[in-house]
């Protein structure tokens, strides 16, 4: 899987434009600014390929990367409060009809900020893909901005932070440093290898 073939799909803004679920899909969720376009970026070494913005909330769609028969799902971000009502409720039922639709959905990514303790949505995300049954790594983004005291003790809190923190992968990662990458790439070519 030659990660540099990466190319953008398509994107989608409402749920009746969703594209038929052909391929198998790999999502990636988190709050607004949580690093989800950085970490696709550095995922795929493209300095562009998913739009990075310093303001919050401006992901209002579905963006899907296709790389060979695999589609990414870059997801709109959660929880930013300055989006008004009618926006949060498009945000819901585009979400609602993306995990409620028969997709070949192999793994979300949760993305978390590894500073902080989970948000309230950040937990009522991590319930539902447990509820839903639904696999997901989550991914501790911004670790770089840690000191090592400082990473050593959010590492151990998010054990207990997290609905069934002891039992969930979590991955360290940096869109500055690197590390991690190859943590990821090791999980979506597991995915991958299962579905030839």
């Amino acid at each position: 899987m030659n990660r540099h073939n990466v190319v953008f799909d398509t994107s989608f803004g409402v749920p009746e434009q969703l594209p038929p679920p052909e391929f198998l899909e790999i999502a990636f969720s988190g709050k607004s600014n949580v690093g989800k376009s950085s970490m696709i970026n550095k995922l795929f070494n493209r300095r562009q390929l998913a739009r990075v913005s310093s303001m919050p909330g401006k992901t209002v769609t579905i963006n899907f990367f296709k790389l060979d028969h695999i589609r990414f799902a870059d997801l709109p971000g959660y929880g930013y409060a300055k989006v008004a009502k009618k926006e949060k409720q498009r945000w819901s039922k585009l979400m609602e009809a993306y995990f409620r639709s028969e997709r070949d959905l192999g793994l979300v990514f949760q993305l978390l900020d590894a500073r902080h303790k989970p948000t309230e949505n950040d937990l009522v995300m991590i319930n539902f893909l447990i509820d839903s049954e639904i696999p997901f790594v989550i991914v501790l983004t911004k670790i770089d901005k840690l000191s090592n005291t400082g990473r050593t003790a959010r590492l151990e809190a998010l054990k207990t932070e997290v609905p069934e923190g002891e039992d969930i992968t979590m991955i360290p990662f940096s869109a500055v440093t690197g590390e991690g990458v190859e943590d990821v790439w090791g999980i979506i070519e597991e995915i991958a290898a299962q579905e030839q």
